[in-house]
């Protein structure tokens, strides 16, 4: 990569940082927000849950007319809606504030990753576009080695609302630095049609067999991902013996090893191809998921490699993916496309996590039952994903 694409891409994940720091502080931070705000669990769960329900809400309206606009400023205007929103979330004092802040901050942020995507897939040939993909993934990684640490210590030190003062004084950084680096995004509407009804992605998905694999296959590797992570630390602490510290450091050796492979396994799709990169990383992560659900009290050592193990072939089938993903969708509809995709995206997340709070079970003593259920579930939808990644025809656009 040149000078400006290793900015291009710097800010983008950066950008990426930000948002799924947003998002994922809000967890930890949960029995801090139920004490000081005098909530209980459901409501804090509604707390989480709102983010996500709006943020889908945005991902699909914006899928009828984000591709009628600049993508540099479609992406600018959400990230000043979200930064904004978090700041409303940094002052709010009383749970009707916080809940009305995060929903703001969702609808907002829904838009921010189906447009880096649409970014990175209109900047990059196809057969560079894993490689891209895999750098945007590592902000992710950054979020869990260093954001939540981080903004978990600020909570410490000071109280709740410091957490997202450092995601806002974070934003105010960035934004100057897209208005001035991030390039005008405008090939999309030289060639599209203006007058086309706004109705058009839904109608080219319904028309698209292809289109219609690559959200199934959104779908299935979301929905078996999810249905684990929310169970990740609560079993590591009560069937495995775990302690608080130790489930920290799991994420930290996950974090810091995606954070390196996710733009190595980028590079390698794009030298050997997306679909064997992906199968290769799907058939680990069926492997591990079992290994992973069924874990008993063992050699930290061991159960460092297995976590770690479990990020890493997590990382390596969504960096292929996604270039897939974005491969069956001309750019003029692309933007529209990954809105719409967001939103599958979004809602297998938030069904995988439902699915397994049914199926897991939390004894007397702490220990929880049947999350090898929810690993088989996993490893089943690991499976036919990498039936679906074989019948996806990936257009070079």
């Amino acid at each position: 990569m040149n000078r400006k694409e290793w900015i291009l891409m710097l800010l983008l994940s950066s950008v990426n940082f930000s948002h799924i720091l947003d998002f994922m502080i809000m967890m930890p931070l949960g029995n801090g927000l139920m004490h000081n705000l005098h909530i209980n669990a459901q409501e804090f769960s509604l707390l989480v849950t709102s983010y996500v329900f709006s943020a889908a809400l945005a991902s699909i309206s914006a899928s009828f007319f984000i591709d009628k606009f600049d993508r540099k400023n479609a992406l600018i205007f959400a990230y000043i809606g979200f930064i904004l929103g978090t700041l409303a979330c940094a002052f709010a004092d009383t749970y009707a504030t916080l809940i009305t802040a995060r929903i703001v901050a969702g609808l907002f942020g829904g838009l921010i990753g189906a447009q880096g995507q649409s970014i990175v897939a209109d900047y990059f040939t196809y057969e560079r576009r894993a490689t891209a993909m895999g750098i945007l993934m590592a902000g992710f990684s950054v979020a869990s080695v260093a954001g939540v640490p981080i903004a978990l210590k600020l909570s410490t030190m000071y109280n709740w609302h410091a957490p997202f003062f450092m995601v806002v004084a974070l934003g105010c950084v960035i934004i100057p630095l897209l208005i001035l680096y991030i390039p005008r995004m405008t090939g999309h509407l030289q060639k599209a049609n203006q007058k086309q009804s706004p109705f058009i992605v839904i109608q080219n998905v319904i028309k698209n067999r292809n289109q219609r694999k690559a959200m199934l296959l959104t779908f299935a590797v979301q929905a078996s991902h999810f249905s684990i992570v929310p169970f990740i630390a609560p079993s590591l602490e009560s069937n495995v013996g775990l302690s608080k510290d130790e489930v920290s450091l799991t994420y930290f050796f996950g974090g810091i090893f995606t954070f390196f492979l996710s733009p190595m396994v980028g590079k390698i799709a794009d030298k050997k191809g997306k679909l064997p990169v992906y199968i290769v990383f799907a058939c680990l992560a069926a492997l591990v998921l079992y290994v992973f659900t069924n874990l008993v009290p063992s050699p930290l050592w061991i159960i460092y490699v297995v976590t770690t193990l479990f990020f890493i072939s997590s990382t390596g089938r969504f960096v292929p993916m996604q270039a897939m993903v974005t491969s069956v969708v001309s750019p003029q509809q692309r933007g529209g496309f990954m809105n719409l995709n967001a939103f599958v995206s979004q809602v297998a997340s938030g069904f995988g996590a439902m699915l397994a709070g049914f199926i897991v079970v939390k004894q007397s003593d702490g220990t929880l039952l049947h999350y090898d259920y929810v690993g088989y579930f996993a490893i089943i939808l690991c499976l036919a994903s990498v039936f679906l990644a074989t019948r996806i025809k990936q257009e070079v656009v």
